[in-house]
């Protein structure tokens, strides 16, 4: 086994979970709706590796780094859809630090995903401070952010 990846169930939320155009009324399984689980939407913190290249990580590390994600798992669904998608985009910075002015410039992107919000700029300050909270972020200053810890593959 080269590659080994095990993925919480609480970062399964609808936005990473893309809809299937249904099977055609001459396949046996007619009107089935399947899906595809958009791996690159889940943020970093989890994926948690337990084969990489062939190298099998510690059971202590990946314990470790589900610890850091477990606090996730207390939110309701569509308050932890709403977390993830800003902390997705918060990697997607590609930076330990970041502003707020940063984090706007995906205003429409989250508004594609989560369209019966008309307060985006508000709900994305609250969604740092949820990442805040659960330790995932700092604020270093107003207007100011950055990663608590830096994401091991």
């Amino acid at each position: 086994m080269r590659n080994l990846l095990l993925v919480p169930s609480f970062f399964f939320v609808e936005s990473v979970v893309e809809r299937r155009k249904p099977l055609g009324p001459a396949a046996r399984r007619a009107g089935w709706v399947g899906c595809n689980i958009l791996l690159s939407a889940i943020p970093p913190e989890g994926k948690l590796h337990l084969v990489t290249d062939g190298f099998v990580h510690s059971v202590r590390s990946v314990r470790a780094q589900y610890d850091r994600t477990r606090p996730l798992s207390g939110l309701s669904a569509a308050v932890r859809g709403w977390t993830l998608d800003v902390l997705r985009v918060v990697h997607q910075l590609g930076r330990e630090r970041f502003t707020l002015q940063d984090v706007y410039g995906f205003e429409a992107e989250l508004q594609r995903l989560h369209p019966r919000n008309v307060n985006i700029r508000p709900k994305l300050r609250q969604q740092l401070q949820v990442l805040r909270d659960l330790g995932f972020l700092r604020f270093s200053r107003r207007g100011s952010y950055e990663l608590s810890y830096a994401q091991q593959p």
